[in-house]
């Protein structure tokens, strides 16, 4: 896998390649790439790039100092999207929202389009659930806890946890991997702390939303009918707020879409990419 070094610290990524339009990924708390493992390999004449952020599931420590906070995440995001020289590139999140604070930074240039499936918004970080994995994540020792925690079946797949993102259940071996790092690490626990009880104020929340009034290019809203962490009424407010947002909701799925309803997640992102001039480049044609 690729890597490459950012101010804050190493970052891996996985590339498919190609010269179709530039899709880039990211993900929740503490996952990595496989989050979208069911939906990248549906979307054929696109070039897909899955960074592995600091919210936890990183492979390596950032920099002591590093600013893993949600807003420094986020300009982390945009710092990888600089580097890599991409332009004209459609951002899909999933689960953690602050990639949306690109646009409220007034870092989003590069991002020509937004894909918001169903992810924190507005005053909703942390969500739910998490705000108690938050809590404990606040203590000394408190991350640590959690990996041992998540061992036990009955707690990694209770519906008011992780088991609750997904009405199909999350893998054994998926999840394993996503908490393998910081079950290793301690640097890598330090980093998952410091990002998970980061989340501004209320008041501050409101008003970075307030900003992003202002990204005039296409946003797709993608939201699950059965999401327990993602309010249902985010959906159709975060369409409304964008000048340019549409909505879509998906049933049969609670918050990672990606693993409920890959398929139907697909065909939504596909048709939106084609309406809004980024059609796919098939293998054939990319001499």
């Amino acid at each position: 896998m690729p890597g490459i070094d950012l101010s804050a610290g190493p970052i891996d990524y996985q590339d498919t390649g190609g010269q179709g339009p530039v899709l880039v990924f990211a993900h929740g708390l503490p996952m990595n790439q496989t989050q979208w493992r069911k939906v990248v390999p549906l979307l054929e004449g696109y070039r897909c790039i899955l960074p592995t952020l600091p919210l936890g599931g990183h492979r390596q420590p950032m920099r002591a100092d590093a600013d893993v906070s949600h807003r420094g995440v986020a300009l982390l995001l945009g710092e990888f999207i600089e580097r890599l020289g991409l332009d004209e590139v459609t951002l899909v999140l999933n689960d953690w929202g602050g990639g949306q604070f690109l646009v409220s930074e007034g870092r989003a240039q590069r991002v020509a389009r937004l894909v918001l499936v169903a992810c924190e918004a507005f005053d909703n970080f942390p969500p739910g659930a998490a705000k108690a994995v938050a809590a404990v994540c606040a203590i000394p020792g408190g991350v640590r806890l959690l990996t041992r925690l998540m061992r036990i079946p009955a707690f990694r797949d209770h519906r008011n946890g992780y088991g609750g993102m997904s009405l199909r259940g999350i893998p054994a071996e998926v999840m394993d991997d996503w908490f393998a790092p910081a079950t290793s690490s301690r640097a890598i626990r330090r980093d998952f702390a410091k990002f998970a009880t980061s989340a501004p104020d209320r008041r501050t929340l409101l008003a970075w939303s307030e900003r992003l009034r202002d990204f005039d290019r296409p946003v797709l809203v993608v939201w699950a009918t059965e999401d327990r962490l993602m309010p249902r009424e985010h959906g159709p407010r975060l369409a409304e707020l964008y000048p340019q947002g549409r909505l879509v909701e998906i049933a049969d799925s609670s918050t990672l879409i990606p693993e409920d309803q890959p398929e139907r997640l697909a065909e939504a992102l596909t048709d939106f990419l084609i309406q809004t001039g980024a059609e796919p480049v098939p293998r054939q044609n990319q001499a």
